[in-house]
């Protein structure tokens, strides 16, 4: 008999297991209606947005970093299925969100938005965890 064929969300668990990514499909997909219900605006739509507002983005951690010359700061690289961006951490952020900053696979990020010469950024003020149905082991502190 043949077994029946997996669904989206089983397909990408089965990718990221065996492969770490999965060619098909992003894990924010699958927590797209989570995050736009908590008022999280899809990163490739930032562009819209004007510089100084205060939003919300969520999506997959896929770098923590905390470069020595930062004076604390910590950088962190969020993605959702339409793109990435660059999040910066001030030390008493990092403080105050120290576990979920740390551990979590997913995010949602407050803050305001920063675009400086083409590169848009954001700067947080709070950080939420937010469970994907996978997590890709991000790049942290290298």
């Amino acid at each position: 008999p043949t077994l029946p064929g997996m669904e989206a969300v089983d397909r990408l668990v089965a990718d990221v297991w065996a492969t770490g990514l999965s060619p098909e499909s992003h894990p924010a997909r699958f927590i797209r209606d989570r995050l736009d219900a908590l008022g999280a605006v899809p990163i490739a739509r930032l562009g819209r947005v004007e510089p100084g507002q205060r939003i919300r983005v969520g999506g997959i951690v896929t770098h923590r970093q905390r470069p020595a010359t930062a004076g604390g700061v910590t950088f962190l690289n969020l993605e959702d299925e339409t793109g990435m961006l660059n999040v910066t951490c001030s030390p008493g952020l990092w403080q105050r969100y120290r576990r979920i900053a740390r551990t979590s696979a997913a995010l949602v990020v407050r803050g305001r938005l920063q675009r400086h010469e083409g590169v848009t950024s954001l700067t947080a003020d709070r950080l939420d965890a937010i469970e994907p149905p996978v997590a890709p082991a991000s790049r942290d502190f290298r």
